[in-house]
């Protein structure tokens, strides 16, 4: 198990700020739906706005309408105080249908936000789809209510939700507005949707939107997680600096974390002292991110240094920088510093969940030290250190890669019995043991808890899925399961198809093994030259004929002349006629000479069927233009049916290449 797949990813845990800009709670700061004209100030965009209520006594002026509160000079008029007296009703009302009855007509728009966003930050999941619908029916939403609206759903997990919601918007100008822009792409990214943001993202750009400071952040922090996501992180950079605005802090911090995940450490060394040269003061946030690009690495000696000057700047080190210096050591080997330093970790009470424990073991289990992983295992059992199951996983696969199959098979149910949560490398691990073992009934639980988590199989699932199958012999089920992993995306590796084609192919199932050869064929890995010759016999003993014309005339030079011969001569007797010139054509060009037995198959079936005339005379022609000469039996045959075809044409051909017969016995006899 890899610890870097663990939803908490060490080192960029200042992260999660970046995505949790808060909108106001009182009245709100947009107050028309439009797109701002002027680009927001760099200095103000990562600043929190907050608000709060205050509690205030207020008196009546004689002969006014309006109220002073007590102290502060301020006059509430009564039309407000009611206002207020009804959003608290509605916010308290177990019937929300029956308060917006009686009240959403005292209620303006900025009242229903400041509602709506109550129920957000509470979960309150049906009220604020229940209110906002109201607010869309009777014509009171602004742009406000859309960015918290789109926000809120995207915390509820609920992306589809957020976009049907953008999409609905009807005025270009407010899906524009970037606000909003703003919370669909924060959801997309929150979400795990980092393609489908920057998509979007180009479309809202087409469409008139002038990002900010927060857009190009929040799009950063979503290149942490991705494949290539430093060079996409890197256009994010230039264009925003094309755009005028500055790299802050925040964007710096995020970079850092992008260069850790895909383990740059020059790059991140590059650009924290960038940063520094630009005048800004790195923080705990941005040491953990260039830390955690050492740790990745194994680098503990430049992971140690980074920590001292840490120190020496007045920084403490927290428990994410212990954290990430513990992983440093692991993946330098450093087993007994580890140790050390997990017990200092403890005493300071940063050991309280099974992070740190789950680092130590993972890398003690890879170094071929299982018994010291399986005593920390216990340790963490022993003390009741909070688990969500990452420990069990490590184990498992540790067994399970050392041959320990029962001890993974019970770990596994263990599992299975104690955690209902999990994630695609603890499901992962438990299918690992369970095919190891053989436990059919467990794999088809395990596969099924998938389905119900609405988790999607990765490249490991559907290996470890396949290589199960075809040990129990159910090799239709591993095809299945290989076109699958195919259509998700899936490059399957040579050796497993190669094995996979050979048993469909000992079963007949000749269509799917050429299925999956091709599955080979297109896609980037490199293919043994064998494997070309093997799917060919495969597709004769099928009779695929076409198919087998297709690998003989794609990758004939790594075909043996006797597989040329075996694929001729079937083709001539049972191919498609229409393609038998152009199988000459290509057997001819792999060098292969053509015997007279292949010219007269062919010949004798274009006589069978007259209205081929024309291919056979192309045939005859071809032959002459080569130098081949049809022997004494075939020409008799040929003249026999010559009614069928054209005497005289017959004739002159047939002299051509009696010619050419002459001329090439004169130059051997010359030689």
């Amino acid at each position: 198990m890899e610890i870097c797949a663990m939803p908490v990813t060490v080192g960029t845990g200042f992260h999660n700020i970046l995505l949790a800009r808060p909108l106001p709670l009182s009245l709100p700061l947009i107050t028309s739906v439009s797109s701002p004209s002027t680009r927001p100030n760099n200095t103000n965009n990562n600043s929190q706005v907050t608000s709060a209520t205050t509690t205030t006594t207020t008196t009546t002026i004689p002969g006014s309408n309006r109220e002073v509160a007590a102290g502060t000079g301020w006059r509430h008029s009564k039309s407000y105080l009611a206002r207020q007296s009804a959003i608290l009703e509605v916010k308290q009302s177990p019937d929300l249908d029956s308060a917006l009855d009686r009240f959403g007509v005292v209620l303006k728009v900025q009242d229903l936000n400041v509602i709506l966003r109550h129920f957000g930050e509470l979960s309150r999941w049906q009220d604020l789809s229940q209110l906002f619908n109201w607010m869309q029916q009777h014509g009171k939403t602004s742009a406000s209510s859309y960015s918290s609206y789109i926000k809120f759903v995207g915390k509820s997990l609920n992306p589809v939700k957020a976009l049907e919601i953008y999409n609905s918007i009807p005025e270009e100008s407010t899906k524009v507005n970037v606000f909003i822009c703003n919370s669909i792409l924060s959801c997309l990214v929150r979400n795990g949707k980092f393609d489908g943001s920057i998509k979007l993202f180009h479309k809202m750009k087409r469409n008139g939107l002038v990002p900010d400071a927060f857009t190009y952040n929040m799009l950063l922090t979503g290149c942490i997680k991705v494949k290539n996501g430093y060079a996409k992180a890197l256009e994010l950079v230039q264009e925003l600096k094309y755009n005028g605005l500055q790299m802050d802090s925040v964007m710096y911090g995020t970079l850092l974390a992008v260069c850790g995940s895909n383990n740059l450490c020059e790059e991140a060394e590059s650009y924290f002292k960038q940063m520094k040269d630009e005048g800004l003061l790195p923080n705990v946030y941005h040491y953990s991110s260039l830390l955690n690009a050492y740790a990745s690495d194994g680098n503990y000696k430049k992971a140690d240094e980074l920590v001292q000057d840490m120190k020496s700047s007045g920084l403490v080190p927290n428990k994410v920088i212990l954290t990430t210096l513990l992983k440093a050591y692991v993946r330098g080997g450093l087993f007994e510093q580890s140790k050390k330093l997990l017990a200092k970790l403890e005493a300071m009470g940063y050991a309280e969940d099974e992070m740190p424990y789950c680092l130590l073991m993972d890398g003690l289990s890879k170094a071929g030290r299982l018994d010291e992983a399986r005593s920390v295992f216990y340790e963490v059992k022993e003390k009741g250190i909070k688990s969500e199951g990452y420990c069990h996983s490590i184990m498992v696969t540790a067994f399970c890669r050392g041959g320990l199959i029962e001890e993974a098979k019970q770990l596994a149910m263990e599992f299975d019995a104690k955690y209902d949560k999990c994630d695609l490398v603890m499901l992962n691990s438990m299918l690992c043991a369970y095919c190891r073992a053989g436990e059919m009934e467990s794999v088809m639980k395990t596969m099924k808890k998938m389905d119900e988590l609405a988790i999607s199989p990765d490249y490991n699932t559907y290996r470890i899925l396949i290589k199960y199958f075809c040990k129990e012999q159910l090799y239709l089920l591993a095809y299945r399961t290989m076109e699958d992993m195919h259509r998700k995306g899936h490059q399957p590796e040579e050796g497993l198809c190669s094995s996979l084609i050979f048993q469909l192919g000992k079963m007949r199932a000749h269509s799917e093994a050429f299925s999956v050869y091709n599955m080979l064929r297109y896609s980037k890995r490199t293919m043994c030259k064998a494997l070309h010759e093997k799917i060919l016999h495969i597709l004769l003993a099928g009779r695929l004929l076409k198919d087998a014309y297709l690998v003989v005339k794609d990758y004939s030079g790594s075909l043996s002349q006797p597989a040329i011969n075996k694929f001729s001569t079937a083709f001539m007797k049972l191919g498609n006629i229409n393609l038998i010139n152009d199988v000459m054509k290509v057997v001819h060009g792999s060098g292969y000479k053509i015997n007279q037995g292949l010219f007269q198959m062919a010949i004798s079936r274009y006589i069978s069927q007259p209205e081929k005339k024309d291919l056979l005379l192309q045939l005859l022609q071809w032959m002459t233009g080569q130098g081949y000469v049809v022997d004494s039996s075939t020409r008799n045959l040929i003249l026999k049916n010559s009614h069928l075809f054209g005497r005289q044409l017959i004739a002159e051909i047939l002299s051509k290449q009696r010619a050419v017969s002459k001329a090439s016995r004169s130059k051997m006899k010359c030689a």
